[in-house]
């Protein structure tokens, strides 16, 4: 049947006869490019066959020994970094947000303590602040009194503000820069100003020495912390960050206190990281409203999110365009909302399989700060003249502050992986090529061989298999037409 008509196809056209497979088996292991097997076939003696087989098979130990290793290197994913110091001709100036450490003006209300408890919880989305007991019935009684009450509007008409009395100079590059060249922003600090926030390209620095100078008056009579919830200092703090980014001041910002003048030399560091499972960043994780990913833009659009779903508004000092939420509800649900986001870890940071995995670009701004008292005594008194202040005053509420680059340099740190693809491959083919003397054109010589040998045994193994029964012949037990033919006669 069919089996008998396939068994003699193999036989005739595709299984070679014993003495061809041995020709071809001896042609294979003497033109092979597999240094040292044709000195195994080819020569004589018994002694030489066992000796180049002992090499040759030691030399393909050591060898996959070598790829083996080189795998287990190349999948634990191994980094090195690089730091690369580049010189330029001009540098672009950073954004710097200013914010004055006496938050709220001292005539707006006469209860300060429950303002700064409002805002501690209300800027408690962005910084942990616990609200002790003692306070709550207090807080209680104001928040049921005053109902439309918005701490926003209150902070924003009533807090620090930047004009020519609080900036009473400022020059970038050797031009006047005004008030109006300020962005405002709320942080933790209530009402603060950012310079460049827009990141202009004519705002370049060309020579190092010389950036932004500023001097500003905290008008600590008319603005003041409360000194029971243990705000005593007195002064402007301030963060250098990228234009394209928000202010984090929590644990960043410097502070320049009054009487001082503070002279801050800043670099320029950029920082590359790899993706994962090379390094801890995710290169496809994009903001809704940032321009560009960063883990302190996207820990505020996480915490957003949760607390749209779980208060159905959204704070005001958070990104995003939900409703905006009331008192009531910052203290009911927004402030325990917040607590619940830390304890059970939803927003997390860091890692690649974090909310907010580490920045593949990050750019940073290290400064380096130095103080002196502000102003000489002819100084104070040419102040004191021009400003019509008495000398007790600039001492007790000027504050100078220099911004400037170290030098016309920026510095790029780099994560590289220590081993590609590429690199694997120059090792693998080197190691073969040491101690085989193989190349890919050999790979592709035993692959053909051993797919040939796989051929052939699977076709043996066919013409072993047991014969089809021959279901068109007749059975034995069943009579044939001439038996049936008889019996009828005989019959």
């Amino acid at each position: 049947g069919i089996l008998e008509k396939i068994r003699s196809y193999l036989i005739k056209k595709l299984l070679p006869h014993l003495e061809d497979r041995r020709k071809y088996h001896q042609e294979f292991a003497s033109s092979t490019s597999f240094h040292g097997v044709h000195n195994i076939v080819q020569t004589q003696s018994k002694t030489r066959k066992v000796l180049w087989l002992l090499v040759v098979v030691g030399c393909l130990a050591i060898a996959i020994w070598q790829i083996c290793s080189r795998f287990i290197y190349y999948f634990s994913w191994p980094t090195t970094t690089t730091v690369v110091i580049q010189y330029v001709e001009n540098v672009k100036f950073p954004a710097v947000t200013f914010c004055n450490l006496n938050r709220f003006q001292a005539h707006a209300v006469s209860n300060l303590k429950i303002i700064f408890l409002l805002w501690n919880i209300v800027s408690g989305v962005l910084q942990k602040f616990a609200v002790q007991d003692k306070y709550s019935q207090e807080l209680n009684d104001f928040l049921l009194g005053n109902q439309n009450f918005s701490i926003k509007e209150f902070t924003k008409k009533n807090g620090f503000y930047l004009n020519s009395s609080t900036l009473l100079e400022c020059e970038f590059f050797g031009k006047p820069c005004y008030p109006q060249d300020f962005e405002h922003v709320f942080t933790e600090y209530g009402n603060c100003f950012t310079f460049n926030h827009n990141d202009l390209p004519a705002r370049k620095v060309s020579l190092s020495g010389r950036g932004l100078h500023l001097l500003f008056d905290v008008q600590q009579e008319q603005f003041t912390d409360e000194p029971a919830l243990g705000y005593t200092d007195a002064g402007i703090t301030f963060v250098t960050h990228s234009p394209k980014e928000l202010p984090r001041f929590d644990g960043l910002g410097l502070l320049t206190p009054v009487g001082m003048h503070a002279q801050v030399a800043i670099r320029q560091l950029k920082s590359i990281i790899q993706e994962y499972p090379w390094g801890e960043c995710k290169p496809d994780i994009k903001l809704q409203y940032h321009k560009i990913y960063s883990t302190n833009g996207c820990l505020q659009e996480c915490k957003a999110r949760y607390i749209q779903d779980w208060c159905g508004c959204l704070p005001f000092i958070l990104p995003g365009n939900g409703t905006e939420c009331d008192l009531l509800k910052f203290y009911n649900c927004v402030y325990p909302a917040v607590y619940d986001i830390e304890i059970k870890g939803l927003c997390t940071v860091g890692t690649h399989n974090s909310t907010c995995p580490a920045a593949c670009e990050e750019m940073d701004y290290p400064t380096t700060v130095t103080y002196s008292s502000f102003g000489g005594e002819k100084a104070i008194k040419y102040l004191s003249a021009k400003l019509k202040k008495s000398p007790e005053y600039i001492r007790q509420n000027l504050v100078r502050i220099d911004i400037k680059y170290h030098d016309l340099s920026y510095k790029i740190t780099q994560q590289q992986k220590a081993l590609t693809i590429s690199e694997l491959l120059a090792d693998v083919g080197g190691q073969l090529g040491l101690f085989c003397g193989a190349s890919m054109i050999t790979i592709i010589e035993l692959l053909e061989y051993i797919f040939t040998n796989f051929c052939w045994m699977c076709i043996f193994l066919l013409l072993k298999a047991p014969e089809m029964p021959q279901w068109n012949n007749p059975s034995q037990n069943q009579p044939t037409h001439k038996e049936k033919k008889k019996g009828i006669q005989e019959c």
